[in-house]
Formats: C-alpha cells, sequence, structure tokens
C-alpha cells in the first residue's frame, strides 16, 4: 500500500496538488473561525469540480459544485455578522438535534445508496451514498458553527480514507488521513473557543 500511495502521489497534477493545498488550508483557517477559509474552500472545490468532471466522476463533480455554492453562503453568512458587530458564536447541538440529523442522515443514504445499487452506478454504493449525504448536510452545520461538526467531519473524512483505500485511490487515502487529523485539531480548538465563549448558546 505505501509503494501504491507514493506512486499515487507522484502521479497527481499540479491542480490536484493545489486543490488538496487549498482543501487544508480550509480546514485549517476554519478551525481558528477565520472568514477567509471560505474562499480556500471556493477555490478549491472549484477546481476539484472540474477535475471530477472532466474525470467522469459526476457525483463527485455535483458534490464539489455544491461545495462552492456553500463557500459563498458561509463567507458571506460569517462576514456580515462581522461587520454588524453581532458575531456568529459557536454554539452546540442538543442530543435530540443530533440524533434527528444522524436518523435523516441515515434514511436519505440508504434510498441513494439503493439507487446507486440497483443502477450499478457506484462500486461501494453505501459507503460512497452515506459520505456524500452527510457531506452535504454537514457543510451546512460548520456555516452556521455547530460545534458538532467536526465530530462528523472527522467521522466522514475517516470513512472517505475507507472508501478510496477499497477503490484504488491511495493518493487520496493520504490526503484523507491528513484531513482527519486536521478535523479532530479543529473539533479541540472549536471546544476550546465555546467553553470560552460566554454568549454560547445550545439548540
Amino acid at each position: 500500500m505505501i509503494d501504491a500511495a507514493i506512486n499515487g502521489l507522484l502521479a497527481l497534477s499540479a491542480w490536484e496538488v493545489t486543490a488538496a493545498l487549498l482543501g487544508m488550508a480550509y480546514v485549517i483557517l476554519a478551525a481558528r473561525e477565520s472568514q477567509w477559509c471560505w474562499p480556500m474552500a471556493f477555490i478549491s472545490t472549484l477546481i476539484y469540480t472540474v477535475l471530477f468532471w472532466e474525470g467522469q466522476l459526476p457525483m463527485q463533480a455535483l458534490l464539489n459544485f455544491y461545495y462552492m455554492g456553500m463557500a459563498i453562503y458561509g463567507f458571506v453568512l460569517w462576514r456580515q455578522h462581522q461587520q454588524n458587530n453581532d458575531e456568529l458564536v459557536i454554539h452546540s447541538w442538543s442530543l435530540n438535534a443530533n440524533l434527528q440529523f444522524i436518523v435523516a442522515g441515515v434514511v436519505i443514504s440508504f434510498l441513494v445508496a439503493y439507487y446507486l445499487d440497483i443502477n450499478q452506478a457506484s462500486q461501494r454504493p453505501y459507503l460512497d451514498a452515506g459520505i456524500t449525504v452527510f457531506s452535504v448536510m454537514n457543510t451546512w452545520l460548520m456555516a452556521r458553527k455547530v460545534l458538532q461538526n467536526w465530530f462528523y467531519w472527522i467521522i466522514i473524512d475517516a470513512a472517505s480514507v475507507v472508501l478510496y483505500y477499497q477503490t484504488g485511490y491511495y493518493a487520496t487515502v493520504v490526503l484523507f488521513s491528513i484531513y482527519t487529523v486536521l478535523a479532530t485539531v479543529g473539533f479541540a480548538n472549536w471546544i476550546k473557543l465555546y467553553r470560552q465563549h460566554p454568549l454560547t448558546q445550545t439548540h
């Protein structure tokens, strides 16, 4: 696997490397609550949208196109609150809210996976669908500064490592392993900020 990962990394295009580095910058800046994480995300996902479309991976291209829209939404939302001196604070969801989120994600994932399975549109339909659905849902949590988004990203990124390993994308395994670590760091940092903020809210 190590040799395959090294060979995969050496085969990466300059655009793919640029997109990956910008993606890492997005995670690091988001962990610091910097609004500039969103421009990094926009450019990264723009590149990935083109790469996946040209590589005949339409679902991944559409997912990254969605990320582009969420990057604009996140930047406008965070900047608007900053300009109005009405900071969008990190807040924690209740157990009930998290359970509803998980149940909704699982149900939608199974429906999408069933469609992919019967149409033989994916090598790993259930894992592929789960990662895609929860990524779409969780990006909204990130934009709204819901604390638990980082916990979900850890799971999503770890699941992505498994998916890409099973499907032979060894270079991407390395990248998503890094994303998993960065998401863990981001979660720890937001927990610290959440505990320090006097106006934290729980829904």
